[in-house]
């Protein structure tokens, strides 16, 4: 964990240059085919992985960023649309990090007139006592947040769990479990929770990173500075984004192709016994589409480039 943070730290988005009538136009243009496309993106997602159904009753969990600001935002407004009734309350949970403005965010929630709880706990203490200087705090730091917030969905009698990891922290995942778990294995759109009593869902798993920045900067989030496990310098997966990022830099559209690669799998080009019965595979004289073939003939559609279904 690095320096507590200083009030100044605070980072309530850059301040508003004049533009006179033609640019502002322009912006509000842009903003608003933003504002479209992300809602799309959500929309889309969670129709496409039944996200939230009738009924249900969704914890946000708001760190304070970037992700989960615009996560809650973008869900409050399908929400005011949306063919099916469901609740949203938004969570923070206050890890008593030294400098840490907690009036910021319950003004925030205040003041946009949502069902919200703060949860104090000190889990900073915790893994400053348990983790050595220097060494990076994510797996005590996210077991400890994963119990509490469990905890507080329960009492707040919530099914789901809405959590605003995007597209690409979905591809960092990805390749740090290659790199580093030796298992191809991503950050799934949906899942149970690890003790099976609630449902976890990622609505911005369509979203890439770059646009949650530009809708920030738009609606002028309150952003919080983290310097607990993201933040901590040279964390693999700070290392991972940069390589995407130069990746995308140099070879446009990679990080996209990658990213449908991940909704394309075929396992019987893979090397998973457990997936593909290699072992009692045998010659049969029948044409089979899973048969030897270097490249596919067909294209493959990026995820958010078809039709779009807004009946979820």
């Amino acid at each position: 964990m690095n320096a507590p943070l200083a009030p100044a730290d605070l980072q309530p988005g850059p301040t508003a240059v004049p533009l006179g009538p033609a640019a502002r136009d322009r912006a509000d243009r842009e903003a608003l085919k933003l504002e479209k496309r992300l809602c799309r993106q959500v929309g889309q997602a969670i129709a496409d992985f039944n996200m939230i159904e009738e009924g249900d009753r969704v914890m946000v969990c708001l760190s304070g960023g970037k992700d989960s600001y615009g996560l809650l935002d973008i869900l409050m407004k399908l929400q005011a649309r949306a063919p099916v009734r469901f609740e949203l309350v938004a969570v923070n949970l206050d890890q008593k990090q030294p400098g840490f403005p907690a009036e910021v965010l319950p003004a925030y929630l205040q003041g946009l007139g949502i069902e919200h709880h703060i949860e104090t706990q000190d889990t900073y203490s915790i893994v400053k006592a348990k983790i050595p200087e220097g060494k990076t705090t994510c797996s005590l730091c996210s077991r400890l947040r994963r119990g509490i917030l469990y905890s507080v969905a329960r009492r707040l009698k919530c099914n789901k769990i809405a959590l605003g990891h995007h597209r690409d922290d979905m591809l960092q995942t990805f390749f740090l479990n290659m790199f580093f778990g030796g298992k191809l294995k991503g950050m799934p759109p949906k899942l149970t929770s690890d003790n099976g009593e609630f449902i976890v869902i990622r609505p911005l798993a369509y979203v890439p990173e770059k646009d949650l920045v530009r809708w920030a900067e738009h609606r002028q989030f309150p952003i919080i500075p983290c310097n607990l496990c993201g933040s901590q310098e040279n964390l693999q997966r700070q290392v991972v984004g940069d390589m995407l990022r130069e990746w995308e830099k140099k070879h446009p559209g990679r990080i996209e192709n990658m990213f449908t690669a991940l909704q394309n799998v075929v396992p019987s080009h893979l090397m998973d016994a457990a997936l593909h019965d290699f072992r009692h595979l045998r010659a049969t004289g029948v044409a089979d589409e899973n048969g030897d073939k270097a490249f596919d003939d067909e294209p493959v559609v990026a995820p958010g480039a078809g039709v779009v279904r807004l009946d979820f």
